[in-house]
């Protein structure tokens, strides 16, 4: 069953996913085909986010992920996440551990990171949702094209900064909504599998909150360490 089609008032109040506060406004609600949803944005974290009612289920997710065209041959989807995995490894030691944060059906990156020289586990809850891994500790985790999908960013930014080491590093890519992006009309939140989306202030305010440093900036691509 799909999300509910039920639009917000204006003036109703969501609880913001990520940072909890109330201090949430209405954006706007989308009517396209296939996409029926409304945006909210918190006056806090500044995070945009799509209440839960407009939730895919995780049939309608899973579906949604079988459909990208992710696999391990593809030269074009591996110099894609190359622009994460370039910017990480100077930050390694050989051997390192680490976890692939939302992999896939095809963990590209965890493959790419073991012929690299680097320990990988796989965790994703729809394809390897292997919750084991939760409680190991890891000198590196990464999270590419995934944040976007949290439903809870709160407990899965939690869960990824219990689940480093001191010193740890995450390595997160997501497409970031910088102020120069207008959102209505933004691909990225046209996939009706995207349901939260940071801005550099979001980023500030994540890093703040786990005590992050953020070691090296890109676009759409952060490095940070654990303190």
């Amino acid at each position: 069953m799909g999300p509910n089609n039920k639009f917000l008032s204006a003036d109703e109040r969501i609880v913001c996913p990520l940072c909890a506060s109330g201090e949430t406004r209405f954006l706007f609600g989308s009517q396209r085909k296939n996409l029926i949803r409304d945006y909210c944005c918190c006056g806090i974290c500044d995070l945009v986010f799509v209440p839960s009612v407009f939730h895919l289920s995780f049939l309608d997710q899973r579906n949604r992920y079988l459909e990208h065209n992710n696999e391990f041959d593809d030269l074009g989807y591996r110099k894609f996440l190359s622009r994460l995995k370039d910017e990480l490894i100077p930050f390694l030691c050989n051997g390192d551990s680490g976890l692939d944060y939302g992999s896939g059906p095809g963990p590209v990156l965890a493959e790419m990171m073991t012929s690299s020289g680097y320990k990988m586990d796989l965790y994703d809850p729809i394809f390897h949702p292997d919750k084991n891994v939760f409680q190991n500790r890891y000198d590196f985790i990464v999270c590419t094209e995934t944040a976007e999908h949290f439903a809870d960013p709160n407990a899965d930014f939690d869960r990824i900064f219990h689940m480093l080491n001191p010193g740890g590093l995450l390595g997160l890519m997501t497409g970031v909504l910088y102020k120069e992006i207008d959102f209505e009309h933004w691909y990225y939140r046209l996939d009706p599998s995207h349901i939260s989306f940071y801005s550099p202030d979001t980023m500030d305010w994540i890093s703040s909150r786990w005590d992050w440093e953020a070691l090296n900036v890109k676009r759409n691509v952060y490095i940070l360490r654990k303190n």
